[in-house]
């Protein structure tokens, strides 16, 4: 049997504990230079308003690892430094009070240069990452072990780095194995939850654009939240970062492993109606999620599928001839203009709460 969330060994990241419970945390990584400190600490307050509790930061430079110290300041959630090919790069982040460190194992280079790492770490108290990507598994490992699984050569991967920091007397280990793949994906983690004690970090790589990744997002990390595998999550999407938390939370939603987020239904319409529907239940969403109102919402076209079929709603409208029915649990309240069919509902909401 896998490792479950709450058996994980837990890991303290800037005050927040990941595994040894049962909360998956959701995060996100800034897609602006990390070098540019008021954008890059708007983007992680904003992220944080929706409810990212960790942001990664990619450190290209010496610029962007000296910026972390003052992004800091500005910021509450825990920052992570994403580290490629320059171990020194870590170092640095580690100097200006980096909250945690990402690893690639394909392109950190050899294992001295990572013990350097780990002694300053674990000076500090801070943990790492190791995030093995499938698209930079490392040379070595490809020749001697070429002949396995995608899968495998990701588990292995990990398997080999947490012996060379377990080696150095280093445990404090978050676990990501992320594949482009969402099948492969999801067997490397198997593997690692039946394996090792530490956090693992939910993702697939290189997922997208926004349709395509939240497809093969779900396929991956749904079996595996479903099964109690997962620590802390990330759906990536070539887009905002605020667009993948709120992708992050609606996928805990409907899982049943978070509670205080909006719930939304809206009817794809048919000829039946006879409303703007759409600009209207996109309005309510963005409403409901940036004010993080813990409400069920709905939408829907028309009578057919308004009080009846979404009847568990809290609060909702249902399109008729040129107007809307305002509902609460199933039941007819008062017809509205189109016009002021929005306001109408959210003063109706405040009252909820």
């Amino acid at each position: 049997m896998p490792f479950k969330r709450n058996q994980t060994k837990p890991v303290s990241i800037g005050g927040l504990t990941l595994g040894g419970n049962d909360e998956i945390i959701v995060q996100s990584m800034c897609n602006i230079k990390t070098s540019c400190v008021e954008e890059v600490s708007k983007q992680i307050n904003e992220a944080a308003s929706f409810g990212a509790k960790i942001m990664r930061l990619s450190v290209l430079d010496f610029h962007d690892a000296s910026a972390i110290r003052e992004i800091k300041k500005k910021v509450s959630i825990p920052l992570v430094a994403d580290i490629h090919m320059d171990y020194r790069l870590a170092l640095a982040s580690l100097e200006s009070g980096v909250d945690a460190i990402r690893i690639n194992p394909g392109n950190i280079g050899d294992e001295k240069r990572i013990e350097e790492v780990l002694r300053e770490a674990l000076k500090r108290h801070v943990p790492i990452r190791i995030g093995v990507n499938g698209g930079s598994i490392d040379k070595a490992l490809l020749k001697e072990k070429g002949s396995l699984s995608r899968s495998a050569l990701l588990f292995e991967s990990a398997k080999k780095h947490i012996g060379i920091l377990n080696k150095y007397g280093f445990d404090d280990i978050v676990l990501s194995l992320k594949g482009s793949d969402a099948l492969e994906t999801m067997e490397a983690y198997r593997l690692a939850a039946q394996s090792f004690p530490y956090p693992l970090h939910l993702g697939v790589t290189e997922a997208g654009p926004k349709d395509v990744s939240l497809i093969r997002s779900t396929i991956a990390l749904a079996p595996l939240l479903m099964e109690g595998i997962g620590n802390t999550i990330r759906i990536s999407l070539t887009e905002d970062p605020i667009e993948e938390v709120k992708a992050a939370n609606r996928l805990l939603l409907d899982l049943g492993l978070k509670k205080d987020w909006p719930r939304f239904i809206s009817c794809p319409t048919c000829g039946r109606t006879e409303v703007r529907l759409l600009p209207l239940a996109k309005k309510v969403l963005q409403y409901l999620e940036e004010h993080r109102i813990n409400k069920t919402v709905a939408i829907m076209g028309c009578a057919v599928n308004g009080p009846g079929e979404a009847k568990q709603a809290d609060i909702g409208l249902a399109g008729a001839k040129d107007c809307f029915v305002l509902f609460k649990k199933g039941k007819a309240i008062k017809t509205l203009p189109q016009d002021i069919a929005f306001e109408t509902l959210i003063e109706e909401l405040k009252n909820l709460y």
